[in-house]
């Protein structure tokens, strides 16, 4: 058992040693940590972790991606406050809560007006899964069998497995594609250029005059897949999908659990392109990065669809033990206040700007293939480099050795820093990673 009566390096090292005869961590090579320093963290303020030795690391990568306005943020933490003092948690089947209800009606204003209906889910997966069962269970329940589910090349979903099948990301799907629901790709735009959209739009209306019929749904990551290496393309292909979409009947779900919440520089990434899709997924960023929550956000018309008397089987039977959670949905709401009261796209839009200007320098390096931005994302993709080198890692133990937390998607180093850092902080941060590429 840990004697938390221990101080400094003495409880680091008793943690770093409870951890790893106890914990399997995730998307993790447990063996790496033979060699590979584990972190133990003892508190959190702003941009920053402190560890148990008085070391602090600025968190660039806002704890993959969830945090929007600092950790410990003063707002947040009194409005879950006040949360837990009456309501933990209840059941949202045949219960309901004041959070729950404030939150569906802010975010139904803040979407798109087609979407007038919240159905919540735990996290980011859960979201995904709960639209791709939602979305073959209307066409269902309207006499239409379309069984295949169509994704962008190189997207990345979640690792449930019905999320898991239709991302493009072969690291995480090669190894369990027996156990995947059927879905089908279609090339994502190359890259940010117009003509990149249009030609992925010839091939997606090619895709479609094929099998349309057949597809319940498209799911797309709206202008950055994730995981997929912070990959970017054009506004015009989420306009031209939706049209070709509803031309063939098929759900259009928009994934924003990473996107949503102004990481693209506006508040949702479909925004952009001026469409409203069937379902829109919102998650990570939505609590500001305290607790696990998703939602789904659809239409009236498929709400509609599984309206019933319950033994016509049309109602749709998905739920989670957590659902609606009240102290998730109040740090959501202290998280919306702070977009509400704050200048905070406008502000961010100054960050992009100053972002964009220090990323100039990283051009020059022979090994760096492209440097990329959209919004508060950032992304410099280094070349010349075999996956076995272990680029990333390297990058990461430099990021520590030097107080910034820099995670990179194989050979692709990314900024995705929480909204309160400072301009100086960017400076840091950007000098850090230069260091890393230029030691490489």
């Amino acid at each position: 058992m840990v004697d938390f009566l221990n101080g400094g390096v003495r409880l680091n090292e008793t943690l770093v040693r409870e951890d790893l005869k106890y914990i399997w961590h995730p998307c993790t090579q447990m063996k790496d940590h033979e060699t590979l320093p584990l972190i133990p963290v003892k508190s959190a303020k702003g941009l920053y972790l402190f560890d148990f030795e008085g070391n602090r690391y600025m968190d660039a990568i806002s704890s993959w991606w969830v945090n929007l306005f600092g950790h410990s943020n003063p707002e947040i933490n009194q409005k879950v406050k006040e949360q837990i003092e009456t309501l933990e948690h209840v059941i949202l089947a045949g219960f309901t809560h004041k959070p729950a209800v404030e939150l569906a009606r802010r975010l139904v204003e803040l979407t798109p007006e087609s979407l007038q209906k919240v159905f919540f889910a735990d996290n980011g997966s859960s979201a995904v899964e709960v639209a791709l069962k939602m979305s073959y269970h209307y066409h269902r329940n309207r006499g239409e069998n379309r069984p295949l589910f169509l994704s962008l090349t190189n997207s990345y979903h979640g690792e449930t497995l019905g999320a898991l099948s239709v991302g493009d990301v072969e690291l995480y799907k090669k190894t369990y594609q027996p156990l995947l629901i059927r879905s089908v790709q279609t090339p994502v735009p190359a890259d940010q250029s117009l003509q990149s959209a249009l030609d992925a739009l010839e091939s997606l209306s090619k895709l479609l005059d094929e099998q349309g019929g057949k597809i319940a749904a498209f799911i797309v990551e709206p202008l950055i897949q994730g995981a997929g290496g912070m990959h970017m393309y054009h506004p015009q292909y989420l306009k031209g999908a939706r049209e070709l979409t509803q031309k063939y009947g098929i759900c259009l779900i928009a994934d924003e659990i990473m996107t949503g919440f102004g990481r693209t520089g506006t508040l949702f990434g479909c925004e952009q392109s001026g469409i409203a899709p069937d379902f829109m997924l919102l998650s990570k960023g939505l609590t500001g990065g305290y607790l696990p929550l998703s939602v789904v956000l659809t239409t009236d018309s498929v709400y509609e669809a599984f309206y019933c008397d319950y033994s016509e089987q049309k109602s749709f039977l998905h739920s989670h033990s957590y659902t609606g959670n009240p102290l998730a949905c109040s740090a959501a709401l202290a998280t919306l206040d702070i977009f509400a009261s704050d200048n905070v796209l406008e502000e961010n839009r100054k960050k992009s700007e100053y972002i964009a200007q220090k990323l100039d320098k990283f051009r020059d390096f022979p090994n760096v293939k492209e440097v990329r931005q959209l919004g508060m994302v950032a992304a410099i993709e280094l070349q010349g480099y075999e996956s076995h080198e272990r680029i990333g890692l390297k990058i990461y133990r430099y990021g520590l050795d030097h107080g910034v937390l820099l995670r990179p998607l194989g050979n692709v180093i990314y900024f995705m820093p929480p909204y309160i850092i400072t301009f100086e902080e960017i400076d840091t941060m950007m000098q850090v990673a230069f260091g890393a590429i230029e030691n490489l």
